[in-house]
């Protein structure tokens, strides 16, 4: 597996929790080092072990654990280069939405071998999506929902999102936008100009 998803997951305990947190982590995760490079490859069940691990000694389901993670990706200060990547998805949160089929291969051009599970939306009215993950990272939809969660804060969007569970190598979330413009989003400059969205989730 890609050590930029290893990587990922050291910043951001060692962000929100502290370096001494990150080490009881990797010590009961049972690791060689811990400290990941992101651009090596590493056993999958060296991430199993690492989620696990940071359930117990945080406290917390492993569920929110990597919800937060994807929180993190969008909100946290060290990570604004993904946060514009994504907010050039579109000016709004359902332009947005409607661009994530591109994210795997965006994803590509930026770091070469790493590999998203594809995605797919659909439509299916009144501002109802589904959004569709194929691939063999089970906790990728968990991740996904903080990220969601995280980018309709941005775009100032109240949404509802929900978590379908596994069908083999599909996962499923579902979003309902209930208001485009509950909030002011955070300021974003596209194609010039400083935009400001609607509102928060």
């Amino acid at each position: 597996m890609h050590g930029l998803i290893f990587k990922t997951l050291q910043v951001f305990v060692q962000d929100t929790y502290g370096q001494h947190t990150w080490e009881e982590i990797a010590a009961e995760a049972k690791l060689d080092s811990a400290d990941f490079e992101a651009m090596l490859s590493y056993e999958r069940k060296d991430l199993k072990g690492l989620v696990k691990a940071s359930e117990r000694i945080l406290g917390k389901p492993c569920s929110q654990f990597l919800e937060d993670i994807g929180t993190y990706l969008v909100s946290h200060p060290n990570r604004e280069g993904l946060r514009r990547l994504l907010r050039f998805g579109g000016v709004n949160f359902i332009d947005f939405l409607h661009s994530l089929d591109e994210l795997p291969g965006r994803a590509r051009l930026a770091v070469p071998n790493l590999s998203l599970p594809e995605m797919e939306l659909e439509d299916i009215g009144a501002n109802h999506f589904v959004l569709e993950l194929a691939g063999d990272m089970p906790s990728f939809g968990l991740v996904m929902i903080g990220v969601l969660r995280a980018m309709a804060d941005d775009y100032g969007t109240l949404v509802l999102l929900d978590h379908k569970g596994l069908d083999g190598d599909l996962k499923q979330i579902e979003i309902t936008v209930v208001e485009t413009e509950f909030a002011k989003g955070r300021d974003f400059e596209l194609g010039g100009r400083a935009t400001t969205a609607g509102g928060t989730a």
